[in-house]
């Protein structure tokens, strides 16, 4: 069973400053609370143990509001001090964790994804990182995802801006912790998707289930309304 966590909590929110823009965007009000809580309580359903929340812009909002604990959960934080993309904030959050493999989530998205199985699917091909998949009808915002045989990651495909059905990166991801930091290089900006993901293709034993759960990235306005709906019937508590 997976024990700690790593949530993406640094971005500007920029496409959002329209209708937030006083709090990072894992802290936008949602029924008049933190969307990041429905992530916790996500996480606790699960049992993690610990959280490393990924800091940046406005992070003092953040420590205010968690301090190191959420109903029982142990809180980290791993501050950026200049900015490092997805993968240099999982960089230096991995270094506040212990545990062989990581749980990685994004802080502004939300994929119902059934943890303990997709950590059974990681464990099953002995995985060096393992994506959690989401089909959607339009993946014109994402970059989509071509699938091979035995659940193998061939190909990271460019957002082409075409409004067509796809298979997207959900932002769940398991890592290798020892792995990772022996691949990536401390204190440098980098993306996980791009820099990582793509240019290790070859390289790693990089694997993507899909899973049908509810998915929402509250990154763009109409979106993050739309969530104010979604979550008055959320379950996980």
């Amino acid at each position: 069973m997976l024990k700690e966590a790593i949530i993406l909590a640094g971005g500007f929110g920029t496409r959002l400053q329209s209708v937030v823009n006083d709090v990072p965007k894992p802290m936008a009000p949602i029924n008049n609370e933190p969307f990041l809580n429905y992530v916790f309580d996500y996480l606790k359903h699960y049992q993690i143990e610990h959280v490393v929340l990924s800091t940046g812009y406005l992070s003092e909002k953040i420590v205010e509001y968690y301090k190191t604990e959420y109903k029982g959960i142990k809180v980290s934080y791993a501050k950026e001090e200049t900015p490092l993309g997805t993968g240099g904030g999982i960089r230096l959050a991995m270094t506040k964790c212990t545990t062989k493999d990581i749980l990685v989530l994004n802080g502004d998205s939300f994929f119902d994804v059934d943890i303990n199985t997709h950590y059974d699917n990681h464990k099953s091909k002995q995985a060096d990182c393992t994506l959690a998949l989401r089909k959607v009808n339009n993946a014109a915002r994402y970059g989509t995802i071509v699938l091979g045989g035995e659940n193998v990651i061939e190909l990271f495909k460019e957002k082409d801006n075409i409004e067509q059905a796809g298979l997207i990166n959900g932002g769940v991801y398991i890592l290798n912790r020892e792995l990772y930091l022996n691949k990536t290089e401390e204190t440098k900006a980098f993306s996980i998707e791009k820099d990582f993901y793509e240019t290790k293709i070859k390289e790693l034993h990089i694997f993507g289930f899909e899973y049908a759960g509810y998915f929402i990235d509250i990154g763009i306005p109409e979106d993050y309304k739309k969530a104010q709906d979604d979550f008055k019937g959320f379950t996980y508590r």
